[in-house]
Order: C-alpha cells, then sequence, then structure tokens
C-alpha cells in the first residue's frame, strides 16, 4: 500500500493509490504505459511495460479511451502521433530527456540542410519537431536494422546519441555523420569504478546499454536494448551481472533473474546519477492525479502529427 500527506489545500490522495489507480482506469477505459525506468510501485501498476520500442507498439494497437504514458515526455508524444484522436497525459510535463534537449530543431533542420542528400535515421529520444524533419525514427531495439535497411550507396546522419551511433558504425563498418549528443544518464558511468567491481567480482559479467561510451562498452560482456539487458539477465549462466544502464531496470532483473546478484554500475561522482532525474520525476501520486484529472495533457498541431507520424511508421514497418 502506497499512502501520501496531501499538500496544503489540495484534497487529500487515497490512502490506497494502487486501487484507485486500477478504479480510474476502468472508469476512464484508460491504459497505463510504462517505461522500465520507472520506479518500482510504477511499473507495478503498468498495464504494459516495456522499453521505447514496445511501448510505441502498445501505443499503437491500443484500444483505450486515455493514455497515461509514465516516461518521458518524447515517449508520451509518440503514443500521441500514433492515437491523434485519443486522450494521452502524463504525471509529470517537466519530465523530459537530455537527449531531445540537446537536439533543438532549428539547429537539427539546418545540420540536415547541409547534407540535403543523406538519410536521417533519428533516435526515437528525441522531440516530436525533430521526429518531423527525420526520415526514420529508431530505437536501440531496432536500430541495427534500419541503419541495415538503407543502401550503401546513400550517406546516414544519425542523431541525437552519438554512443549509440558510433556503436553501430563500429559494429555494421557503417561510417555514419553523427550529432554529439549524449544521454546524461549513461555518459556519467565511471570506467575507474568498473576496473574496481570487475577486480571484486572476478566471475560477473557486465551488461550495458548501447548508449555508454565506449570505454564502458569495450569491457562488456554483452551490449543490447533495455529489453535485450533484461531478457539476458535470465538466460546468462553468470551469477553476478554489473549492469551498465538506468537502476530502474533492477526492479524488473530480480524478478527475471532471482538466483542472481544484480550489481549497478555507479556514477563517476559521488550521486545517484545512475537514475534518470526526468524519469524519477513522476510517482505514483502523480499517476493517479492524472488519470483523476485528465491532465497534464499531450497536444500538438494536426500537421506537426502528420508529419512526425511518417518516420515512426517507417520504423514500425520495419521492426513487425
Amino acid at each position: 500500500m502506497s499512502t501520501a500527506l496531501p499538500l496544503l489545500g489540495d484534497p487529500p490522495l487515497p490512502l490506497d493509490l494502487e486501487d484507485e489507480i486500477d478504479r480510474l482506469k476502468r472508469e476512464r477505459n484508460a491504459v497505463l504505459l510504462a517505461h522500465y525506468y520507472q520506479d518500482g510501485d510504477i511499473q507495478d501498476v503498468a498495464d504494459c511495460l516495456g522499453d521505447s520500442l514496445q511501448l510505441a507498439q502498445a501505443a499503437k494497437k491500443t484500444q483505450a479511451d486515455v493514455i497515461l504514458f509514465a516516461g518521458v515526455l518524447f515517449m508520451a508524444e509518440t503514443a500521441k502521433i500514433l492515437n491523434p484522436d485519443k486522450v494521452v497525459v502524463v504525471p509529470d510535463m517537466l519530465a523530459g530527456c537530455s537527449l531531445a534537449d540537446g537536439c533543438p530543431v532549428d539547429q537539427f533542420r539546418a545540420w540536415r540542410a547541409k547534407h540535403p542528400d543523406a538519410v536521417a535515421i533519428t533516435y526515437i529520444n528525441c522531440s516530436a519537431e525533430v521526429k518531423a524533419e527525420s526520415d526514420y525514427i529508431c530505437t536501440s531495439s531496432n536500430a541495427e536494422r534500419i541503419v541495415r535497411s538503407i543502401p550503401a550507396s546513400r550517406e546516414i546522419l544519425f542523431a541525437p546519441d552519438k554512443n549509440l551511433g558510433a556503436f553501430l558504425a563500429k559494429k555494421l563498418g557503417r561510417p555514419m555523420i553523427l550529432w554529439q549528443g549524449s544521454c546524461v544518464v549513461h555518459e556519467t558511468f565511471s570506467e575507474r569504478k568498473l576496473v574496481g567491481l570487475l577486480e571484486r567480482h572476478p566471475q560477473a559479467e557486465l551488461i550495458a546499454h548501447p548508449e555508454c561510451e565506449d570505454p564502458i562498452l569495450r569491457r562488456a560482456h554483452f551490449i543490447g536494448s533495455t529489453t535485450a539487458l533484461l531478457q539476458y539477465a535470465s538466460r546468462s549462466p553468470a551469477r553476478e551481472l554489473i549492469v551498465a544502464t538506468e537502476a530502474g531496470i533492477l526492479h524488473q532483473m530480480a524478478k527475471a533473474a532471482p538466483d542472481k546478484e544484480l550489481i549497478p554500475l555507479p556514477p563517476d561522482g559521488n550521486c545517484a546519477c545512475n537514475e534518470c532525474p526526468h524519469m524519477k520525476r513522476n510517482s505514483l501520486e502523480k499517476v493517479y492525479l492524472a488519470l483523476r484529472d485528465l491532465t497534464p495533457r499531450i497536444e500538438m498541431p494536426a500537421e506537426l502529427i502528420e508529419r512526425a507520424r511518417a518516420p515512426i511508421d517507417r520504423m514500425l514497418a520495419l521492426s513487425a
């Protein structure tokens, strides 16, 4: 049971938020989509839990009237783009993304203009406006497939994550022009602390998300998307796993691999920087309030939705 004290002047919150969330979902014909990086109590009340690709696929298929997206803003925007006639709400409109923030649409448009014949593949961690200027959207789950689909004769622009782009270029032997952006969480993992962990846990395997920087990826036993890391954790013969991605995934990893010791890779500083500050803006209380009030609500112009949907549909068609 989750409890919360009301703020001064606000109506009191119910004592059992989980029950109230379930009741409101039924009343509003609402579906709760949640990313693996959310707090465990939000993951446990979600109707669909997944990574960016899985959640985009779920958003496209849902028959619900209301979509409550517990993740970050670009994910909820994607759900609205795929469901322009549905109500899409978020727990906190300020739950953004460092990758999206680091790729403003005017700068992205100017970058594209310098390479007019190139194909622009853009990681889903970007704004709706940047999606509308892209040829393909990708996630870490399907990026390799989408890059492979582009003829070798075509130049590729890859934005906004330079680490994912560099990983793909190296793995596929496919040169690409990279936007110089990075994830505030994945770029903070410490190679120095990793070396210390490996010395103390010599039998451990390092599993890493491709948003990590190259010194971390070079030492990894397995590199994959959030879902791929979760699946690998359950099948790996190793008894100890060092996990180099946002710490929220450990909630589901512990369920999938209860017999394994899961060790989150610490950041370089003495902070909780391996937790996404944007993801952690959401709370069970905010989920309840978003369902109760149907706000904050995602809205965008029809013309932007139409333009942004085309590269998302291309992604989904290649990911079926």
